[in-house]
Order: C-alpha cells, then structure tokens, then sequence
C-alpha cells in the first residue's frame, strides 16, 4: 500500500478533450477583467511571440496577460489552464510547414523524395523559429489538427516511396528524429546566445580560443573551427542537405532491395 503522496495522473491532451470543441463567448462577461475586443486567436498569437521573445522558463499566464493589456481572468475566459495554452500554441506553429498537396488531387504528382525533403526542411525550420517547440514535444501528445495534418501528409510521402507497409513507420522516424535533431541543437544555440547577449560568431570564436591549445579536444575544436570561417551558415545548410541525402538515398535502397 502507498504510503507516499501520488503524482497527477497527466491529461492525455486538450485536443483529446471536451474543452478542445467547447465554444468560447469572443469577450469575456463583465467583471472578468479588460478583455474587450479579445479572442482564442489573438491569445494563441501572443503567446507564440512571447514564448519566442522570452523562452518556455518565462512564460506565465500573468506575462501573457500584461502583454495582451487585460487581467490574467481574461485570458482564462479562452483556455482553462496553461498547459491547454500551451498545447494550443504548439498546434499552431505547425501550421507554418508546408504540407505537400495529396497527389491523388492533383494531375502531376511530385517525386516523393522532394516532399520528404520538403517536409524534413520545414519542419527543422520550424523548429528553429521557436526553440521552444522541441521542449513541449513529448510533453504533449500534439494531436491538434495541424500536428495531424502534417503527420499525415508525411506518411502518405513515405508510403508512395513504396517501402513494405511494415517498414514506413521506421523510415519516417529516422527521417523525422533526424530534422528534429538538427533543428532543435541549432534553435537552442541560437536561443542561448540571445540569452547570453551575444551573436553566435562571438561565443564560437571564445569557444575555439578557449580550446585550441588543448590537443585532447581536438575533434572539437576543428569541428568549431570549420564554423569560424564566415561561412557557418552556408555550411549548416550543406551539411542538413547531405544528411537528408544520405536518409533518402536509404530508404530509396531499402526500396529497391524489397522489389528483389
């Protein structure tokens, strides 16, 4: 028998729920707060600037209130607590990946190995945007309608790639893991020189001085030093494309070796 306190049970998700399909009046009744003219979308829209301004560890419902102008019981008039905010804003920024068109629509279909490389982009450039993604992604089970519909139209790519159907789930995780991967180390970097008040060529060129006289770190430091050259951008690009590249060429022959 338990003798300790017991953790709460977790929410599976607020789109799992009643509230996520529960209509919200567009003002908040009288006594609520200064709320005139507010909505769920306009709330959902502060809260992703805010999060990308300031970061997860400090965003509070009173932050967003004071950004919107309007009490905290204004806000929730829209949502019934943060972790539904949050889930909420999570959804959204889904909705900035292109989603490729289903090709059942359309009268020329496109290669599947460009709208997988066209899904992995969006989805690390996402990622990057707003660091703060990565962080709520396995906090949540982001089921919103724009998480799904990407989800979707990225199983559909894999599956025209004509792997057994056994296979695609895997293929996909590798492709997915891998954006995610590279999107979230380049969103944190870049998140944490912002923090620091520093530009990302200051804190690479500290790094590299701080290391190159140590022989032991050598892997690292050529690694930072290839950075250092003015061109760290170009070659992050260049680097993301191969490895894509090389998952792609993968399933392509992972494909062909199911044909024989």
């Amino acid at each position: 028998m338990p003798t300790g306190p017991r953790a709460a049970k977790p929410q599976a998700s607020y789109w799992l729920s009643d509230r996520a399909g529960a209509k919200r009046r567009r003002e908040p009744e009288a006594g609520t707060g200064n709320g005139a003219g507010l909505d769920l979308d306009r709330v959902v829209r502060a809260t992703i600037r805010l999060l990308d301004a300031e970061g997860l560890a400090r965003f509070s419902m009173r932050r967003l209130a004071a950004a919107l102008g309007v009490t905290p019981m204004s806000v929730y008039w829209y949502v019934d607590n943060k972790d539904d905010l949050l889930e909420i804003a999570l959804d959204e920024i889904n909705g900035e990946i292109p989603v490729p068109p289903d090709d059942a629509t359309t009268t020329e279909p496109e290669d599947w190995r460009g709208q997988l490389r066209a899904l992995a982009t969006g989805y690390r450039t996402m990622l990057v945007a707003h660091p703060w993604a990565s962080r709520l992604m396995g906090e949540y089970l982001n089921a919103g309608p724009r998480a799904t519909a990407f989800a979707t139209a990225a199983y559909r790519v894999i599956r025209r790639a004509g792997l057994p159907e056994d296979r695609a789930p895997g293929a996909l995780a590798a492709v997915h893991q891998f954006a995610y991967g590279f999107g979230t180390v380049e969103g944190r970097w870049a998140e944490r020189c912002r923090t620091a008040g520093t530009d990302e060529d200051e804190l690479l060129r500290e790094v590299f001085d701080a290391t190159r006289d140590k022989p032991e770190l050598g892997g690292l430091t050529g690694l930072i030093a290839r950075h250092t050259t003015g061109r760290r951008d170009e070659l992050r690009e260049r680097d993301f494309a191969f490895a894509l590249d090389v998952l792609i060429a993968g399933i392509d022959s992972l494909r062909e070796s199911a044909d024989g």
